[in-house]
């Protein structure tokens, strides 16, 4: 039998360029694609993230389960809709922090928003959908609908 080689379906790194370029590519970016920032002082970031939470669905004592991870985020800023056999949770981070002290100041801010959806595995019943956000893991359970509960059927492996 011929080994298949695993594919990978996102490739995770971007494109490499050579050491040598890469600095003369930053050096091009900091200086004119941010002309206002000072030489020799950190480029100031952009204030607007691209949030991409880590999510797991899994099947649980009879429930669909959707944990995600939403760090940072307020648990009023987030919202979750279950329509069509697909579940779909967003929500956008609003963060700014100030320190003012006799010879420094320093202000910060950063915003980003999301929005995921995921069909889900099997019937389930949306009406009765719970969801806990604590420390920044947001838990949906969604119970399976009976009938889905009867169909799983053990297959014998000859």
């Amino acid at each position: 039998m011929a080994e298949e080689k695993a594919k990978e379906l996102v490739n995770s790194e971007g494109a490499r360029t050579p050491m040598g370029l890469f600095d003369m590519d930053k050096f091009f970016n900091e200086s004119f694609l941010r002309p206002f920032a000072p030489f020799g002082f950190s480029r100031l970031k952009a204030a607007t993230e691209e949030i991409v939470p880590t999510v797991d669905i899994f099947e649980s004592n009879g429930d669909v389960v959707l944990k995600a991870e939403l760090p940072g985020i307020k648990k009023e800023d987030i919202d979750i809709t279950i329509s069509d056999g697909s579940i779909t949770i967003s929500g956008e981070k609003k963060q700014e922090s100030e320190i003012k002290k006799k010879d420094y100041y320093k202000w910060e801010s950063s915003y980003g928003s999301f929005c995921r959806s995921f069909a889900l595995p099997a019937e389930i019943q949306p009406g009765k959908a719970k969801s806990t956000y604590n420390d920044g893991i947001l838990e949906v359970r969604i119970p399976k609908t009976e009938a889905a509960k009867s169909s799983e059927v053990k297959v014998k492996i000859q």
